[in-house]
């Protein structure tokens, strides 16, 4: 029971590490919600350059990736021998996009984006898509600057719920930006990493903290 309340407690500390660096290398985006293991993340489409939005999204979700394994590797390889640390190894990170028209709500002085475009990103998290990390664009997304997506690109037309049929198009994440692998940490990063896994992930272990609920898109 202690071993698994202690990978339960780095698991909860390391995904909340992970997705503070996804977060951090989306320059130019705003963190709406995180939403279990997922961050929603929204920015103004640039009206004056529409094309170059598609450009843009695939440079962040690249960063993002990058930073995502950098991170993944990192707690992976401190010297902590839970599962909550050594199946970091499985983890992959997956993007959907579109562009849209939404709404804005103030809720306790939090920002919210809600409309039917909120609704189908949301609902495009569910799909077909067969590879284990991927950039899946809208079709309204991807229609805007085909051009600037790489070869290969696939083509899925999901059925999404209380919006019927639509078209979308990903590529594979491995495809965008620099190859992995990543450089090693250091002994004394590693040292540090674990020491940092264990203070973080004490208040979990004494029940001072409760870990996050997974939250399913509606």
């Amino acid at each position: 029971m202690s071993a698994h309340r202690l990978s339960l407690a780095h698991a909860e500390v390391n995904t909340a590490r992970m997705l503070d660096k996804v977060i951090g290398a989306a320059r130019g985006f705003d963190l709406i919600e995180i939403e279990g293991d997922a961050a929603f993340l929204s920015r103004q489409a640039d009206a004056r350059d529409p094309e170059a939005t598609v450009a843009e999204i695939l440079q962040a979700a690249a960063a993002m990736h990058r930073a995502f394994h950098l991170e993944r590797q990192n707690v992976e390889q401190n010297f902590c021998p839970c599962a909550g640390c050594k199946k970091t190894e499985n983890l992959k990170l997956k993007f959907v996009a579109h562009i849209g028209d939404v709404a804005t709500q103030t809720i306790r002085r939090r920002l919210n984006l809600v409309g039917i475009d909120v609704v189908l990103v949301h609902r495009l998290l569910k799909n077909p898509v067969d590879i284990p990390e991927y950039v899946l664009l809208s079709e309204e997304l991807y229609s805007t600057n085909e051009t600037s997506v790489p070869d290969p690109v696939h083509e899925i037309s999901p059925e999404l719920e209380g919006i019927g049929t639509v078209r979308a198009y990903f590529v594979d994440v491995g495809d965008l930006g620099d190859p992995l692998p990543l450089p090693a940490p250091s002994w004394r990063g590693r040292i540090g990493r674990t020491f940092a896994a264990a203070g973080l992930g004490l208040p979990y272990m004494l029940g001072l903290r409760r870990p996050r609920r997974a939250a399913s898109p509606g």
